[in-house]
């Protein structure tokens, strides 16, 4: 009896040690999604600025400046995007489902989120 109480206390144990480095791991993965989530809004509101500038007078520099915004649009477009996929995965953190496949809810391999940590989806499920 005594033997079968340790034993379930040790299990129990390993179990919160695992949860709780697992939690640090997420904490860590939360903290450089924040930092990189800041410099994205920040290099898009300086983008936003450039797009919304007048035009030059000059025809030949106006159709330069197109093409320049032409370029800052798609960058805007990766940025937003990467930032919604950067909230997605902070809300998933913050829920307790990070890790999870958000498809079959299988677990996400965590060389997968260290190599992509917004990643939402298992590798079967992201073909």
């Amino acid at each position: 009896m005594v033997t079968e109480q340790f034993i379930g206390n040790r299990d129990q144990s390993l179990q919160c040690n695992w949860m709780q480095l697992d939690m640090n791991e997420h904490e860590e993965t939360a903290k450089a999604l924040k930092m990189r989530l800041s410099e994205l809004r920040t290099h898009v509101t300086k983008v936003e600025h450039e797009l919304h500038k007048p035009l030059a007078a000059d025809s030949e520099d106006q159709a330069i400046e197109l093409e320049n915004q032409e370029a800052l649009e798609v960058i805007e477009k990766t940025e937003v995007t990467e930032i919604h996929q950067i909230e997605a995965t902070l809300k998933r953190i913050s829920e307790g489902t990070y890790g999870t496949c958000v498809k079959c809810g299988g677990p996400i391999d965590p060389k997968r989120l260290k190599a992509l940590p917004t990643a939402a989806t298992c590798v079967s499920c992201s073909v």
